[in-house]
Protein backbone atom coordinates (compact mmCIF):
# COMPACT_ATOMS: atom_id res chain seq x y z
CA UNK A 1 0.00 0.00 0.00
CA UNK A 2 2.66 2.40 0.66
CA UNK A 3 4.66 1.80 -2.71
CA UNK A 4 1.16 2.23 -4.59
CA UNK A 5 0.95 5.57 -2.41
CA UNK A 6 4.62 6.90 -3.38
CA UNK A 7 4.05 5.53 -7.19
CA UNK A 8 1.27 8.04 -7.53
CA UNK A 9 2.66 10.70 -5.52
CA UNK A 10 5.56 10.54 -8.53
CA UNK A 11 2.93 10.43 -10.83
CA UNK A 12 1.35 13.75 -9.41
CA UNK A 13 4.43 15.28 -9.22
CA UNK A 14 5.32 14.76 -12.74
CA UNK A 15 1.73 15.65 -14.19
CA UNK A 16 1.99 18.82 -12.28
CA UNK A 17 5.40 19.33 -14.61
CA UNK A 18 4.15 17.14 -17.77
CA UNK A 19 3.56 20.74 -19.69
CA UNK A 20 5.28 23.60 -19.80
CA UNK A 21 3.59 26.81 -17.93
CA UNK A 22 2.20 29.49 -20.41
CA UNK A 23 3.98 32.84 -21.70
CA UNK A 24 2.72 35.20 -23.74
CA UNK A 25 4.29 34.94 -27.14
CA UNK A 26 7.13 37.34 -28.35
CA UNK A 27 6.15 40.80 -30.02
CA UNK A 28 7.89 43.23 -31.90
CA UNK A 29 7.35 45.98 -29.56
CA UNK A 30 8.56 49.44 -31.71
CA UNK A 31 10.35 52.56 -29.37
CA UNK A 32 7.69 54.95 -30.08
CA UNK A 33 5.10 55.43 -31.91
CA UNK A 34 5.58 56.40 -35.63
CA UNK A 35 4.44 59.76 -35.91
CA UNK A 36 5.24 60.90 -32.50
CA UNK A 37 6.51 64.22 -31.80
CA UNK A 38 6.07 64.49 -27.93
CA UNK A 39 9.19 63.42 -26.18
CA UNK A 40 8.55 59.75 -24.47
CA UNK A 41 6.91 59.76 -21.32
CA UNK A 42 4.83 57.22 -19.21
CA UNK A 43 1.30 58.98 -18.88
CA UNK A 44 -0.93 58.60 -22.01
CA UNK A 45 -4.17 60.04 -23.23
CA UNK A 46 -6.08 56.45 -22.75
CA UNK A 47 -5.37 57.65 -19.14
CA UNK A 48 -7.89 59.82 -19.08
CA UNK A 49 -11.65 59.12 -18.72
CA UNK A 50 -13.55 59.70 -21.58
CA UNK A 51 -15.91 62.41 -19.28
CA UNK A 52 -12.61 63.80 -18.70
CA UNK A 53 -11.70 64.08 -22.20
CA UNK A 54 -14.65 65.01 -23.61
CA UNK A 55 -16.06 68.00 -21.97
CA UNK A 56 -19.30 68.55 -23.65
CA UNK A 57 -22.82 68.29 -21.14
CA UNK A 58 -24.69 66.98 -23.82
CA UNK A 59 -21.69 64.47 -25.04
CA UNK A 60 -21.22 63.59 -21.67
CA UNK A 61 -25.06 62.12 -21.69
CA UNK A 62 -25.26 60.55 -24.75
CA UNK A 63 -22.33 58.85 -23.85
CA UNK A 64 -23.68 57.60 -20.32
CA UNK A 65 -26.76 56.55 -22.28
CA UNK A 66 -25.22 54.41 -24.57
CA UNK A 67 -22.77 52.39 -22.39
CA UNK A 68 -26.11 51.48 -20.40
CA UNK A 69 -28.56 50.93 -23.64
CA UNK A 70 -26.24 50.20 -26.31
CA UNK A 71 -27.63 46.97 -27.98
CA UNK A 72 -23.53 46.23 -28.40
CA UNK A 73 -23.16 46.51 -25.02
CA UNK A 74 -26.08 44.07 -23.91
CA UNK A 75 -25.41 41.70 -26.15
CA UNK A 76 -21.74 41.73 -24.87
CA UNK A 77 -23.02 41.28 -21.48
CA UNK A 78 -25.24 38.61 -22.37
CA UNK A 79 -22.50 36.89 -23.62
CA UNK A 80 -20.47 36.80 -20.53
CA UNK A 81 -23.39 35.22 -18.32
CA UNK A 82 -23.05 32.77 -21.27
CA UNK A 83 -19.13 32.58 -20.26
CA UNK A 84 -19.54 32.70 -16.73
CA UNK A 85 -21.90 29.20 -16.46
CA UNK A 86 -19.80 27.15 -18.67
CA UNK A 87 -16.76 28.22 -16.14
CA UNK A 88 -19.36 27.24 -13.07
CA UNK A 89 -20.06 24.16 -15.44
CA UNK A 90 -16.04 23.27 -15.94
CA UNK A 91 -15.57 23.62 -12.67
CA UNK A 92 -17.58 20.86 -10.92
CA UNK A 93 -14.80 18.50 -13.33
CA UNK A 94 -12.41 19.13 -10.23
CA UNK A 95 -15.16 17.71 -7.42
CA UNK A 96 -16.51 14.09 -6.10
CA UNK A 97 -19.41 13.67 -8.15
CA UNK A 98 -22.35 12.41 -5.59
CA UNK A 99 -25.20 10.86 -6.30
CA UNK A 100 -28.42 9.49 -4.24
CA UNK A 101 -31.24 7.36 -5.11
CA UNK A 102 -33.67 4.78 -3.93
CA UNK A 103 -36.19 2.24 -5.18
CA UNK A 104 -38.82 0.02 -4.37
CA UNK A 105 -39.78 -3.74 -6.76
CA UNK A 106 -42.22 -6.29 -6.46
CA UNK A 107 -41.63 -9.19 -8.65
CA UNK A 108 -42.87 -12.57 -9.02
CA UNK A 109 -40.82 -15.64 -9.99
CA UNK A 110 -41.34 -19.08 -11.63
CA UNK A 111 -42.45 -21.86 -9.13
CA UNK A 112 -42.05 -24.49 -12.23
CA UNK A 113 -38.87 -23.59 -13.70
CA UNK A 114 -35.86 -26.07 -14.35
CA UNK A 115 -34.92 -25.82 -10.90
CA UNK A 116 -37.62 -26.06 -7.69
CA UNK A 117 -38.32 -23.44 -5.68
CA UNK A 118 -38.35 -24.50 -2.06
CA UNK A 119 -41.82 -24.53 -0.16
CA UNK A 120 -40.33 -21.93 2.38
CA UNK A 121 -39.69 -19.56 -0.38
CA UNK A 122 -42.73 -17.47 -1.73
CA UNK A 123 -42.43 -16.71 -5.53
CA UNK A 124 -43.63 -12.57 -5.02
CA UNK A 125 -41.03 -10.79 -3.45
CA UNK A 126 -40.34 -6.99 -2.57
CA UNK A 127 -36.81 -5.74 -3.14
CA UNK A 128 -36.29 -1.92 -1.28
CA UNK A 129 -33.10 -0.13 -2.04
CA UNK A 130 -31.41 2.98 -1.03
CA UNK A 131 -27.88 4.20 -2.10
CA UNK A 132 -25.67 6.98 -2.40
CA UNK A 133 -22.89 6.58 -5.11
CA UNK A 134 -19.69 8.81 -5.31
CA UNK A 135 -17.15 8.56 -8.59
CA UNK A 136 -14.26 10.73 -8.81
CA UNK A 137 -11.44 11.57 -11.12
CA UNK A 138 -7.95 12.06 -10.05
CA UNK A 139 -6.50 14.43 -12.03
CA UNK A 140 -2.94 13.27 -12.15
CA UNK A 141 -1.93 14.64 -15.24
CA UNK A 142 -3.98 18.15 -14.53
CA UNK A 143 -6.41 17.80 -17.64
CA UNK A 144 -9.45 18.95 -15.89
CA UNK A 145 -7.44 21.28 -14.32
CA UNK A 146 -6.31 22.57 -17.92
CA UNK A 147 -10.30 22.32 -19.22
CA UNK A 148 -11.07 24.81 -15.99
CA UNK A 149 -8.06 27.38 -16.95
CA UNK A 150 -9.70 27.09 -20.84
CA UNK A 151 -13.25 27.98 -19.34
CA UNK A 152 -11.71 30.97 -17.03
CA UNK A 153 -9.94 32.15 -20.13
CA UNK A 154 -12.96 32.28 -22.39
CA UNK A 155 -14.84 33.90 -19.46
CA UNK A 156 -11.88 36.80 -19.23
CA UNK A 157 -12.15 37.19 -22.77
CA UNK A 158 -15.75 38.03 -22.84
CA UNK A 159 -15.09 40.61 -20.40
CA UNK A 160 -12.79 42.46 -22.24
CA UNK A 161 -14.63 41.95 -25.63
CA UNK A 162 -17.00 43.87 -23.81
CA UNK A 163 -14.63 46.61 -22.66
CA UNK A 164 -13.25 46.79 -26.69
CA UNK A 165 -17.33 47.34 -27.50
CA UNK A 166 -17.36 50.07 -24.96
CA UNK A 167 -14.13 51.71 -26.24
CA UNK A 168 -16.08 51.34 -30.06
CA UNK A 169 -19.37 52.52 -28.79
CA UNK A 170 -17.66 55.81 -26.95
CA UNK A 171 -15.84 56.54 -29.94
CA UNK A 172 -18.84 55.74 -32.14
CA UNK A 173 -20.84 58.42 -30.16
CA UNK A 174 -18.31 61.10 -29.92
CA UNK A 175 -17.76 61.25 -33.69
CA UNK A 176 -21.22 61.14 -34.62
CA UNK A 177 -22.01 64.06 -32.16
CA UNK A 178 -19.11 65.70 -33.59
CA UNK A 179 -20.85 65.57 -36.91
CA UNK A 180 -23.74 66.76 -35.73
CA UNK A 181 -22.19 69.65 -34.75
CA UNK A 182 -20.16 70.33 -37.55
CA UNK A 183 -23.25 69.63 -39.54
CA UNK A 184 -25.51 72.47 -37.37
CA UNK A 185 -21.92 74.58 -37.94
CA UNK A 186 -22.58 74.39 -41.74
CA UNK A 187 -25.95 75.12 -41.33
CA UNK A 188 -25.67 77.96 -39.68
CA UNK A 189 -23.17 79.62 -42.14
CA UNK A 190 -25.80 78.49 -44.79
CA UNK A 191 -28.70 80.47 -43.15
CA UNK A 192 -26.12 83.12 -42.82
CA UNK A 193 -25.44 83.28 -46.21
CA UNK A 194 -28.76 82.77 -47.75
CA UNK A 195 -30.11 86.24 -45.46
CA UNK A 196 -26.73 87.88 -46.59
CA UNK A 197 -27.56 86.82 -50.44
CA UNK A 198 -30.89 87.80 -50.30
CA UNK A 199 -30.89 90.93 -49.05
CA UNK A 200 -28.14 91.68 -52.14
CA UNK A 201 -30.34 90.58 -54.45
CA UNK A 202 -33.27 93.09 -53.26
CA UNK A 203 -30.33 95.76 -53.54
CA UNK A 204 -29.12 94.51 -56.97
CA UNK A 205 -32.72 94.85 -58.36
CA UNK A 206 -33.24 98.14 -56.79
CA UNK A 207 -30.29 99.29 -58.95
CA UNK A 208 -31.51 97.64 -61.94
CA UNK A 209 -34.75 99.55 -61.76
CA UNK A 210 -32.66 102.94 -61.05
CA UNK A 211 -30.63 101.58 -64.34
CA UNK A 212 -27.04 101.49 -62.41
CA UNK A 213 -26.75 97.53 -63.11
CA UNK A 214 -27.22 95.17 -65.38
CA UNK A 215 -29.99 92.25 -65.75
CA UNK A 216 -27.23 90.33 -65.83
CA UNK A 217 -26.40 90.83 -62.58
CA UNK A 218 -29.32 90.29 -60.83
CA UNK A 219 -29.59 87.14 -62.89
CA UNK A 220 -26.42 86.50 -61.35
CA UNK A 221 -27.18 87.48 -57.70
CA UNK A 222 -30.38 85.30 -57.88
CA UNK A 223 -28.17 82.52 -58.85
CA UNK A 224 -25.66 82.61 -55.95
CA UNK A 225 -29.00 82.78 -53.46
CA UNK A 226 -30.47 79.74 -55.19
CA UNK A 227 -27.34 78.12 -54.87
CA UNK A 228 -27.00 78.71 -51.12
CA UNK A 229 -30.39 78.09 -50.50
CA UNK A 230 -30.10 74.46 -52.62
CA UNK A 231 -27.72 73.50 -49.80
CA UNK A 232 -29.88 74.13 -46.54
CA UNK A 233 -32.17 71.08 -47.49
CA UNK A 234 -28.96 68.84 -48.09
CA UNK A 235 -27.61 69.84 -44.55
CA UNK A 236 -31.01 69.26 -42.72
CA UNK A 237 -30.77 65.78 -44.37
CA UNK A 238 -27.97 64.86 -42.94
CA UNK A 239 -28.45 66.26 -39.83
CA UNK A 240 -31.75 64.26 -39.63
CA UNK A 241 -30.13 61.40 -40.60
CA UNK A 242 -26.76 61.56 -37.98
CA UNK A 243 -29.50 62.30 -35.53
CA UNK A 244 -31.21 58.45 -36.29
CA UNK A 245 -27.73 57.00 -36.49
CA UNK A 246 -26.92 58.44 -32.88
CA UNK A 247 -30.40 57.34 -31.57
CA UNK A 248 -29.66 53.76 -32.52
CA UNK A 249 -26.32 54.07 -31.17
CA UNK A 250 -28.09 54.75 -27.51
CA UNK A 251 -30.56 51.63 -28.20
CA UNK A 252 -33.54 53.83 -29.09
CA UNK A 253 -35.54 54.69 -31.89
CA UNK A 254 -34.60 57.61 -33.99
CA UNK A 255 -35.82 61.27 -32.64
CA UNK A 256 -34.21 64.51 -32.47
CA UNK A 257 -30.84 65.23 -30.34
CA UNK A 258 -31.34 68.31 -27.86
CA UNK A 259 -28.36 70.44 -28.23
CA UNK A 260 -27.62 72.44 -25.41
CA UNK A 261 -25.27 74.77 -27.08
CA UNK A 262 -26.43 77.16 -29.88
CA UNK A 263 -25.97 76.20 -33.39
CA UNK A 264 -23.26 78.52 -34.31
CA UNK A 265 -21.05 77.04 -31.32
CA UNK A 266 -18.58 74.57 -32.30
CA UNK A 267 -17.32 71.44 -29.62
CA UNK A 268 -13.87 73.16 -28.06
CA UNK A 269 -10.66 71.63 -28.66
CA UNK A 270 -9.74 69.00 -25.80
CA UNK A 271 -6.16 69.13 -24.16
CA UNK A 272 -3.52 67.81 -25.91
CA UNK A 273 -1.79 64.97 -23.75
CA UNK A 274 1.10 62.44 -24.29
CA UNK A 275 0.81 59.11 -26.06
CA UNK A 276 2.45 57.00 -23.92
CA UNK A 277 5.04 53.90 -24.13
CA UNK A 278 4.22 51.76 -26.82
CA UNK A 279 5.38 48.66 -24.42
CA UNK A 280 1.85 50.08 -22.37
CA UNK A 281 -0.19 49.74 -25.26
CA UNK A 282 -0.16 45.77 -24.76
CA UNK A 283 -2.14 46.32 -21.07
CA UNK A 284 -4.09 49.04 -22.25
CA UNK A 285 -6.09 47.84 -24.98
CA UNK A 286 -9.09 45.53 -23.83
CA UNK A 287 -8.95 43.79 -27.77
CA UNK A 288 -5.48 42.61 -26.84
CA UNK A 289 -6.12 41.56 -23.83
CA UNK A 290 -9.35 39.31 -25.45
CA UNK A 291 -6.76 38.04 -27.65
CA UNK A 292 -4.44 37.28 -24.81
CA UNK A 293 -6.91 35.28 -22.55
CA UNK A 294 -7.87 33.66 -26.48
CA UNK A 295 -4.65 32.43 -26.80
CA UNK A 296 -4.60 31.38 -23.08
CA UNK A 297 -7.64 29.08 -23.68
CA UNK A 298 -6.22 27.28 -26.80
CA UNK A 299 -3.19 26.49 -24.67
CA UNK A 300 -4.97 25.16 -22.31
CA UNK A 301 -7.27 22.88 -24.02
CA UNK A 302 -3.78 21.56 -26.23
CA UNK A 303 -2.44 20.82 -22.41
CA UNK A 304 -5.65 19.16 -21.78
CA UNK A 305 -5.84 17.11 -25.10
CA UNK A 306 -2.49 16.17 -24.58
CA UNK A 307 -3.54 14.79 -21.16
CA UNK A 308 -6.12 12.45 -22.24
CA UNK A 309 -3.08 10.46 -24.08
CA UNK A 310 -2.14 9.06 -20.25
CA UNK A 311 -4.62 6.61 -18.05
CA UNK A 312 -7.30 7.67 -16.61
CA UNK A 313 -7.19 7.02 -12.56
CA UNK A 314 -10.70 7.23 -11.20
CA UNK A 315 -12.04 6.33 -7.41
CA UNK A 316 -15.63 4.62 -7.52
CA UNK A 317 -17.80 3.95 -4.17
CA UNK A 318 -21.00 2.84 -3.12
CA UNK A 319 -23.01 2.88 0.32
CA UNK A 320 -26.67 2.04 0.89
CA UNK A 321 -28.95 -0.32 1.80
CA UNK A 322 -31.17 -2.95 0.57
CA UNK A 323 -33.67 -4.75 1.82
CA UNK A 324 -36.80 -7.22 1.32
CA UNK A 325 -39.30 -5.30 3.64
CA UNK A 326 -39.43 -1.56 4.19
CA UNK A 327 -39.26 -1.56 7.78
CA UNK A 328 -35.68 -3.39 7.95
CA UNK A 329 -34.16 -1.29 5.06
CA UNK A 330 -31.69 0.84 6.91
CA UNK A 331 -31.05 -1.48 9.96
CA UNK A 332 -27.61 -2.83 10.20
CA UNK A 333 -28.01 -6.16 8.36
CA UNK A 334 -29.33 -4.24 5.38
CA UNK A 335 -26.38 -2.03 4.80
CA UNK A 336 -24.57 -2.77 1.85
CA UNK A 337 -21.10 -1.36 0.13
CA UNK A 338 -18.60 -0.90 -2.31
CA UNK A 339 -15.24 0.74 -2.85
CA UNK A 340 -13.09 0.77 -5.95
CA UNK A 341 -10.00 1.71 -8.15
CA UNK A 342 -10.56 1.78 -11.89
CA UNK A 343 -7.33 2.51 -14.42
CA UNK A 344 -8.29 3.20 -18.27
CA UNK A 345 -5.78 3.26 -20.81
CA UNK A 346 -6.75 4.63 -24.28
CA UNK A 347 -5.52 1.95 -26.85
CA UNK A 348 -8.14 2.19 -30.08
CA UNK A 349 -9.26 5.73 -29.30
CA UNK A 350 -5.52 6.76 -28.82
CA UNK A 351 -5.08 7.41 -32.38
CA UNK A 352 -7.74 9.61 -32.49
CA UNK A 353 -6.73 11.81 -29.77
CA UNK A 354 -3.64 11.82 -31.15
CA UNK A 355 -5.52 13.45 -33.93
CA UNK A 356 -7.14 15.62 -31.30
CA UNK A 357 -3.58 17.03 -30.24
CA UNK A 358 -3.01 18.29 -33.79
CA UNK A 359 -6.24 19.74 -34.06
CA UNK A 360 -5.26 22.05 -31.00
CA UNK A 361 -1.83 21.97 -31.91
CA UNK A 362 -2.86 24.12 -35.07
CA UNK A 363 -5.95 26.18 -32.95
CA UNK A 364 -3.07 27.26 -30.61
CA UNK A 365 -0.90 28.39 -33.18
CA UNK A 366 -3.52 30.28 -35.31
CA UNK A 367 -4.26 32.02 -31.53
CA UNK A 368 -0.70 32.79 -31.13
CA UNK A 369 -0.66 34.81 -34.81
CA UNK A 370 -4.14 36.05 -33.94
CA UNK A 371 -2.43 37.75 -31.42
CA UNK A 372 0.99 38.95 -32.93
CA UNK A 373 -1.38 40.26 -35.58
CA UNK A 374 -3.52 41.94 -33.63
CA UNK A 375 -0.98 43.55 -31.93
CA UNK A 376 0.59 44.84 -34.75
CA UNK A 377 -2.43 46.13 -35.88
CA UNK A 378 -2.86 48.17 -32.77
CA UNK A 379 0.83 50.08 -33.75
CA UNK A 380 -0.84 50.70 -37.10
CA UNK A 381 -3.84 52.18 -35.48
CA UNK A 382 -2.07 54.33 -33.20
CA UNK A 383 0.72 55.83 -35.97
CA UNK A 384 -2.39 56.10 -38.55
CA UNK A 385 -4.12 58.08 -35.94
CA UNK A 386 -1.09 60.70 -35.32
CA UNK A 387 -0.66 61.00 -38.56
CA UNK A 388 -4.09 62.39 -39.01
CA UNK A 389 -3.98 64.73 -36.34
CA UNK A 390 -0.94 65.77 -37.36
CA UNK A 391 -2.14 66.42 -41.38
CA UNK A 392 -5.88 67.18 -39.86
CA UNK A 393 -3.85 69.85 -37.40
CA UNK A 394 -2.13 71.48 -40.20
CA UNK A 395 -4.74 71.48 -42.53
CA UNK A 396 -7.05 73.34 -40.01
CA UNK A 397 -4.41 76.02 -39.77
CA UNK A 398 -4.38 76.70 -43.38
CA UNK A 399 -8.11 76.91 -43.45
CA UNK A 400 -8.37 79.19 -41.16
CA UNK A 401 -5.99 81.75 -42.97
CA UNK A 402 -7.55 81.05 -46.07
CA UNK A 403 -11.23 81.56 -44.84
CA UNK A 404 -9.82 85.03 -43.10
CA UNK A 405 -8.04 86.11 -46.35
CA UNK A 406 -11.14 85.63 -48.47
CA UNK A 407 -12.94 87.41 -45.59
CA UNK A 408 -11.02 90.49 -45.74
CA UNK A 409 -11.06 89.53 -49.70
CA UNK A 410 -14.72 90.10 -49.84
CA UNK A 411 -15.15 92.67 -47.78
CA UNK A 412 -13.26 94.86 -50.18
CA UNK A 413 -14.74 93.84 -53.06
CA UNK A 414 -18.09 94.90 -51.51
CA UNK A 415 -16.41 98.44 -50.63
CA UNK A 416 -15.24 98.35 -54.15
CA UNK A 417 -18.50 97.35 -55.62
CA UNK A 418 -20.29 99.79 -53.79
CA UNK A 419 -18.35 102.94 -55.70
CA UNK A 420 -18.03 101.16 -59.01
CA UNK A 421 -14.26 99.92 -59.09
CA UNK A 422 -15.52 96.41 -59.04
CA UNK A 423 -17.56 94.40 -61.36
CA UNK A 424 -20.48 92.09 -59.87
CA UNK A 425 -18.60 89.14 -61.09
CA UNK A 426 -15.96 89.61 -58.56
CA UNK A 427 -18.24 89.92 -55.86
CA UNK A 428 -20.37 86.79 -56.41
CA UNK A 429 -16.57 84.91 -57.19
CA UNK A 430 -15.25 86.43 -53.46
CA UNK A 431 -18.80 85.32 -51.61
CA UNK A 432 -19.27 81.90 -53.09
CA UNK A 433 -15.35 81.45 -52.38
CA UNK A 434 -15.72 82.27 -49.07
CA UNK A 435 -18.67 80.49 -48.53
CA UNK A 436 -17.27 77.23 -49.74
CA UNK A 437 -13.85 77.73 -47.71
CA UNK A 438 -16.26 78.58 -44.50
CA UNK A 439 -18.09 74.76 -45.32
CA UNK A 440 -14.58 73.10 -45.66
CA UNK A 441 -13.39 75.04 -42.51
CA UNK A 442 -15.94 73.13 -40.24
CA UNK A 443 -15.39 69.82 -42.09
CA UNK A 444 -11.19 70.10 -41.55
CA UNK A 445 -11.85 70.64 -37.86
CA UNK A 446 -14.59 67.90 -37.17
CA UNK A 447 -12.04 65.57 -39.28
CA UNK A 448 -9.17 66.94 -36.67
CA UNK A 449 -11.60 65.99 -33.43
CA UNK A 450 -12.41 62.56 -34.96
CA UNK A 451 -8.42 61.88 -35.17
CA UNK A 452 -8.36 62.46 -31.45
CA UNK A 453 -11.11 60.01 -30.97
CA UNK A 454 -9.31 57.70 -33.52
CA UNK A 455 -6.51 58.04 -31.20
CA UNK A 456 -8.06 57.96 -28.08
CA UNK A 457 -9.81 54.37 -29.12
CA UNK A 458 -6.42 53.46 -30.87
CA UNK A 459 -4.44 53.96 -27.52
CA UNK A 460 -7.34 52.09 -25.68
CA UNK A 461 -9.27 55.22 -23.78
CA UNK A 462 -12.74 54.69 -23.19
CA UNK A 463 -13.02 52.08 -20.50
CA UNK A 464 -12.04 51.90 -16.83
CA UNK A 465 -9.48 48.93 -16.04
CA UNK A 466 -11.22 47.85 -12.88
CA UNK A 467 -8.61 45.32 -11.15
CA UNK A 468 -5.44 43.35 -12.08
CA UNK A 469 -7.14 39.70 -11.89
CA UNK A 470 -8.56 40.30 -15.26
CA UNK A 471 -5.04 40.75 -16.47
CA UNK A 472 -4.71 36.55 -17.04
CA UNK A 473 -6.38 33.91 -16.08
CA UNK A 474 -5.45 31.19 -12.36
CA UNK A 475 -3.12 29.13 -13.77
CA UNK A 476 -1.95 25.46 -11.70
CA UNK A 477 -0.93 27.46 -9.02
CA UNK A 478 -3.96 29.84 -8.20
CA UNK A 479 -2.05 32.94 -9.55
CA UNK A 480 -2.30 34.99 -12.78
CA UNK A 481 -0.39 33.52 -15.30
CA UNK A 482 0.55 36.01 -18.62
CA UNK A 483 3.37 35.55 -20.45
CA UNK A 484 5.56 33.21 -25.01
CA UNK A 485 5.69 30.05 -26.05
CA UNK A 486 3.23 27.64 -25.83
CA UNK A 487 3.18 24.11 -24.66
CA UNK A 488 4.35 21.27 -27.25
Amino acid sequence: MKRLLILSLAALLAGCSLFPKYQRPEVKTPAEFRGQTAPLDSKSLADLAWSDLYRDPVLETLIRTALEQNYDVRIALARIEEFRGAAGISGLGSIPQISAGGSAERSRITTVGPTPLPSTSAPVRNTYNAEVDVSYEVDLWRRIANLNVATRADLIASEFARDAVRVSVVANVASAYFALRALDQQLAITVRTVESRAKFVEMTRAQFERGVVSGLDVNRAEASLATARSVVPDLKAQIAQTENLLEILLGQNPAPIVRAEAADKFFPAPVEVPTGLPAALLERRPDLRQAENTLIGANARLKSIKASLYPTISLTGSFGSQSAALSNLFTGPARIWSFGLGVLQPIIDVNRNKYQVEIYTARERQAILQYQQAVAQAFREVSDALAARQGFTDRLTAQDEQVAALRSAREQVGRRYNIGFSSYFEVIDADTALFNAELTRIAAYQNSLNALVQLYKALGGGWQIEADERAGVAGAGGTPQAAPAPAK
